[in-house]
């Protein structure tokens, strides 16, 4: 039973901590839950369909599949946040000015509400596969003790769900002028921690060089086991004992990520600027 609570504890809080998240930065959207609960739900039911694939999936790629199907969707996932965050640096201002505009930009069709979506589904996809494929395990060596498992799962769903959630009610104690800031810095950090940890599974996968293994080990401190080590590895992608490559990958999406917002906010500045100018002027 142990075994499973930690297991489902573990996979449900890192899902929980996406859609968190996503759900906070969305605060005042037409329709989220919607969203969001589609979101769940197709990740649910692509889970459901890995797992039952896993065999396939792993013995893809010369015995590597399932590593280069998880480092697929951890990058598609850093992309949607990445294009989430751009959009925000052009329009979070005016929307943070008035929430009400939000669910009007989603109804018009200019708020990518369908990207975060999509990332939660990503979430619930990768953790949700994983966790059925862990449980199958522990469901082998258990011999038999199906009661114990089903209490185990509960216990771990609840905790890791709780967890979550403490982190949502936390967010949403953030005024609103500072929610979309604190919340476009968490998906930014969030979307870096994917990229390294995309870049660990092509490691495993001989892909990608490790360029050194075990920067550094900060176990004796934060283990990756423990709950405040799961809770950082899902909000930033830490690790105790990281490749180089995880901190090159980790490096170059945070700045690049930074940079585009950087390029598109200053563009809407400028155009600002023209227009204004354009408006002052005499007409002839």
């Amino acid at each position: 039973m142990l075994a499973t609570v930690i297991i489902v504890f573990r996979e449900v809080l890192e899902a929980a901590l996406v859609v968190s998240i996503v759900l906070a930065a969305t605060r005042g959207v037409f329709r989220r839950g919607l969203w969001v609960g589609g979101g769940v739900l197709g990740g649910l039911l692509g889970a459901t369909v890995i797992a039952w694939s896993a065999e396939s999936i792993a013995a893809a790629a010369s015995g590597v599949g399932q590593e280069i199907f998880n480092a697929s969707v951890l990058f598609v996932a850093v992309i949607m946040l990445g294009w989430h965050n751009v959009w925000m640096s052009q329009h979070g201002r005016e929307l943070a000015s008035n929430l009400k505009s939000v669910g009007a930009a989603v109804r018009g069709g200019a708020s990518p509400m369908h990207v975060l979506a999509a990332v939660v589904g990503m979430a619930v996809l990768r953790e949700g596969s994983e966790l059925v494929l862990f449980l199958y395990g522990v469901a082998a060596s258990a011999s038999g003790n199906t009661s114990g498992m089903l209490t185990g799962a509960i216990v771990g769903l609840g905790a890791g769900a709780a967890v979550g959630a403490a982190l949502y009610l936390g967010l949403l104690r953030i005024p609103s002028r500072s929610l979309f800031t604190v919340t476009g810095w968490m998906i930014l950090l969030l979307a870096a921690g994917m990229a390294a940890q995309g870049a660990a599974f092509l490691v495993q996968a001989d892909i990608l060089p490790a360029l050194g293994e075990n920067v550094w080990d900060t176990t004796a401190l934060i283990s990756d086991e423990g709950v405040l080590g799961r809770v950082l590895h899902a909000l930033m992608g830490y690790t105790a004992r990281p490749y180089g490559i995880q901190l090159l990958f980790y490096a170059v999406t945070l700045g690049g990520i930074l940079a585009l917002m950087k390029i598109v906010n200053g563009t809407r500045h400028a155009d600002a600027a023209a227009a204004s100018r354009a408006a002052v002027q005499p007409s002839r």
